[in-house]
């Protein structure tokens, strides 16, 4: 039993640093494009690599940038308020570049209702 969870943990790796990368890749999009959250990334980029690639995963909690953000999750679960401000004024920002850009009623509600319920979150979230 212990020789196929481990072969099965070996397969899996992979697949972790994939999704790591994948998700840091969008959050590192996310500090310049209104439409991403960049800390939810950078989070769930930190936990795949702590499955996949301990170098890599070092060197994101280390980093000046994500580094602090990790940590704080980490241990109380919090968001600094000023990830959180930026956040929210992102979400804003996009909700209303997507009212100037005309995009389709439909759209917008999806979007109304998914940055209602991401800002939930994060203003939920203990500040430190």
């Amino acid at each position: 039993m212990e020789r196929v969870r481990q072969t099965m943990a070996h397969l899996a790796r992979p697949l972790w640093l994939l999704a790591g990368g994948l998700a840091l890749v969008l959050g590192a999009l996310g500090v310049v494009l209104p439409v991403l959250p960049t800390t939810p990334f950078v989070l769930l980029a930190a936990f795949c690599f702590a499955r996949s690639s301990p170098r890599i995963a070092a060197y994101l909690e280390e980093h000046r940038i994500f580094g602090p953000m990790i940590e704080d999750w980490r241990r109380t679960g919090a968001i600094a308020p000023r990830y959180k401000r930026i956040a929210v004024g992102m979400m804003g920002a996009a909700l209303g570049l997507s009212l100037v850009m005309g995009v389709p009623v439909r759209v917008l509600i999806i979007q109304v209702v998914a940055i209602a319920l991401a800002a939930t979150y994060v203003l939920s979230r203990p500040s430190h």
